[in-house]
């Protein structure tokens, strides 16, 4: 047994645990693979014996030479780069939303700011829902946007911070700190420290470990991808603004043509620009409240 558990610990700990069971699943497991890298070998000479003019053997030989380099780069992971196999927690930090604390995933990846719209409703907000933002959200599925939430405070530290939202009807995801509010309060992501620094560094608050999260909210990063603008694997992610409010950013259509036409549209483009605000910024936010300089400069300032 000594020797056994030199060559191999595997073995000698299931034949220590008296499973009969699981000794025969042991065994079993390493025939099918003895038995499956038999077939590999087997399938290798045959090959390097192939007639070289056959054109699909050919393709076996170059399909067998790229695993070949897989399983290599694969091994080299193994040993060099063991990390990259382990489970990417996702960014969660405290704070507290209209005075209810809860935990934000930090994600500068998602163009808006989203909350649910039971969080919400938990944090006493809902009856601030602006529902012309109305629309659906595209994503690898697709959620309703219930509309928009303008301002409301958020305390991270010890300080408070204003912060509009998108409002979903995505029951799977809570709360998530987009790349609109990331950007406005200045935001510093310090993966070295683990810490997010707000307002170029003004407060830091720790990034949560593992066992700080609760076990849904892991659940939950799948589901929060579909509602946001994420660029890993759920890309360009837009939200489509029903009724006559265009999106942000994007052609407003023929419905708009009117307004967009004359000097006087150019002088409340020229005024709104003299502002500091950008000109396609200027012409959207003008298009989305039919021209009305007012509404459009509280917009643009509001954002």
């Amino acid at each position: 047994m000594a020797q056994l558990f030199q060559a191999d610990p595997e073995l000698a700990q299931v034949i220590l645990g008296n499973d009969l069971n699981k000794l025969q699943d042991l065994l079993r497991q390493r025939h099918r693979q003895r038995s499956e890298l038999r077939r590999q070998q087997e399938e290798e000479f045959a090959l390097l014996e192939a007639d070289p003019f056959d054109v699909e053997a050919q393709k076996k030989i170059e399909a067998a030479i790229r695993q070949k380099g897989i399983d290599e780069n694969w091994a080299a992971a193994l040993e060099y780069n063991p990390e990259s196999f382990a489970r990417v927690i996702m960014l969660y930090v405290d704070m507290e939303v209209n005075g209810v604390p809860l935990k934000a995933f930090v994600d500068s990846g998602a163009q808006s700011t989203i909350i649910s719209k039971s969080c919400a409703e938990r944090c006493g907000l809902l009856r601030l829902l602006d529902q012309r933002y109305k629309g659906i959200a595209h994503g690898v599925g697709q959620s309703e946007i219930l509309g928009r939430i303008h301002v409301a405070p958020i305390k991270i530290g010890n300080i408070f911070y204003p912060c509009s939202f998108m409002v979903l009807d995505s029951p799977n995801m809570e709360f998530l700190f987009g790349l609109d509010m990331l950007r406005k309060h200045q935001c510093i992501i310090d993966l070295k420290e683990n810490v997010l620094r707000m307002g170029g560094g003004e407060v830091s608050v720790p990034f949560l470990q593992e066992r700080d999260i609760p076990p849904r909210f892991l659940d939950e990063e799948r589901y929060s991808k579909e509602a946001s603008s994420s660029g890993n694997p759920v890309t360009s992610r837009k939200a489509e603004k029903k009724n006559d409010l265009p999106a942000i950013g994007q052609s407003s259509g023929v419905a708009h043509s009117s307004v967009t036409q004359g000097s006087d549209f150019e002088a409340k483009v020229a005024k709104l620009v003299e502002l500091g605000f950008g000109r396609e910024a200027v012409i959207q936010a003008l298009k989305l409240f039919d021209g009305n300089e007012e509404q459009a400069a509280g917009f643009l300032f509001g954002g």
